[in-house]
């Protein structure tokens, strides 16, 4: 399957962007005060910032996306990963976040991290196989999110 990623461009991109999202979070957990303060404007909450936020699509249809959400001295958040369900288990998710990772890298990103749950073990275990460490919350940016018990980090 030929994929395309690029970085949200459209409206139909944001839109994108929100529905994947809230499709797998209320699925599993709850939407968070921060998931609609995000996902309601990603332009705003996340590229304005000096941000990107990813789509991939495949045949014209977006079926995933990610972020990168900068925060202070030069660390970035990866956030807001979702691939449709119906694309699961075919790299798309793999080469996504290989795509963002090299992203943040020509951004001048000095390392990424990210909060997860257990309640995600394939994310998780994507997560670790492409080179994100697991560590203790203190050592990472104040997280938002109740459903987060898993936090990880990767050195640029």
């Amino acid at each position: 399957m030929k994929i395309e990623i690029r970085e949200m461009a459209t409206a139909d991109d944001a839109t994108a962007f929100r529905t994947l999202n809230e499709e797998w979070i209320t699925k599993i957990f709850s939407l968070e005060a921060k998931d609609v303060e995000i996902l309601g404007n990603p332009q705003q909450m996340i590229v304005d910032k000096g941000g990107r936020v990813f789509v991939v699509s495949a045949e014209g249809e977006a079926v995933g996306c990610v972020a990168l959400i900068p925060m202070e001295g030069g660390v970035y958040e990866l956030s807001k990963m979702a691939i449709s369900p119906k694309l699961r288990g075919m790299g798309i998710g793999r080469r996504l976040i290989e795509h963002a990772i090299a992203q943040a890298r020509e951004l001048g990103a000095k390392s990424l991290f990210l909060g997860s749950s257990t309640k995600l073990p394939h994310a998780v275990h994507l997560y670790e196989t492409v080179g994100f460490q697991h560590v203790p919350p203190e050592r990472l940016p104040p997280n938002p999110y109740v459903r987060a018990n898993v936090f990880m980090e990767m050195a640029l």
